[in-house]
């Protein structure tokens, strides 16, 4: 059974830091790519960070760009979001996404494979 695991979400002030991990199990193969969204209540999940895992290239959505880094550990089949500098409109449930696609895993029409979802708390 392929399975998403999220772990790594808590609260935390604005202008801290989180490093969000999702363990990724049952895959035959580590998929093409995988990525990060997030959903607030009310509002349409988000594509936050995804990585093409063959080739190591990634993409940002503007709202993070320079303050959060997509990586992966392909020998502990893991993906990682290092996030910096938070503030309030972090605050969210981060998903862990992955797919067969060839493309950055950004589009949450083209994922395959969700995670349940870690919570990231910020406050003032």
């Amino acid at each position: 059974e392929v399975q998403l695991v999220e772990s790594g979400g808590g609260s935390v002030q604005a202008g801290g830091s989180l490093r969000l991990s999702c363990a990724a199990a049952g895959f035959t193969s580590i998929p093409p790519c995988m990525g990060w969204f997030r959903q607030v209540p009310g509002k349409a999940r988000e594509g936050v960070a995804g990585i093409r895992t063959q080739f190591g290239s990634t993409y940002y959505a503007d709202s993070v760009k320079g303050r959060f880094t997509i990586s992966q550990d392909n020998a502990k089949n893991t993906l990682y979001l290092e996030m910096n500098s938070l503030s309030l409109e972090d605050t969210a449930t981060y998903y862990c996404a992955a797919a067969w696609s060839s493309s950055y895993c950004s589009n949450y029409y083209s994922i395959q494979y969700w995670g349940k979802g870690t919570l990231v708390t910020i406050s003032s």
